[in-house]
């Protein structure tokens, strides 16, 4: 999978949405035709998220272990690398060393 590095045609929400004491922080963008998506960046952390929709993470730059919700299981990404998670559930996602950029497409 190539990395995608501009989304053409969006409005910006420029208030930064700060999760989990500052180490994740994303800006919302809308296309178009209503879709949204978030671009953000996660700093050295463990942390857990929960979805309402499903998600699917699509990473920048640097890496991360994910583990998501009922596996025991951690999985390495890297940047170019995705992972889906369902909606209405949970995922532990663990970053260390340089901080994970990624765009998360909802739905």
């Amino acid at each position: 999978m190539s990395i995608t590095e501009k989304l053409d045609g969006v409005a910006v929400t420029t208030k930064a949405n700060v999760y989990f004491d500052g180490k994740c922080i994303s800006h919302g963008v809308r296309f178009a035709d209503g879709t949204g998506k978030s671009v953000g960046v996660i700093l050295p952390a463990s942390l857990t998220f929960n979805t309402g929709a499903p998600e699917i993470m699509e990473g920048v730059s640097g890496s991360c272990r994910v583990r998501l919700k009922g596996e025991t299981e951690w999985k390495t990404y890297a940047a170019g690398e995705s992972f889906n998670v369902p909606g209405n559930a949970s995922f532990d996602i663990e970053v260390s060393g340089e901080p994970y950029h990624y765009i998360c497409h909802f739905g």
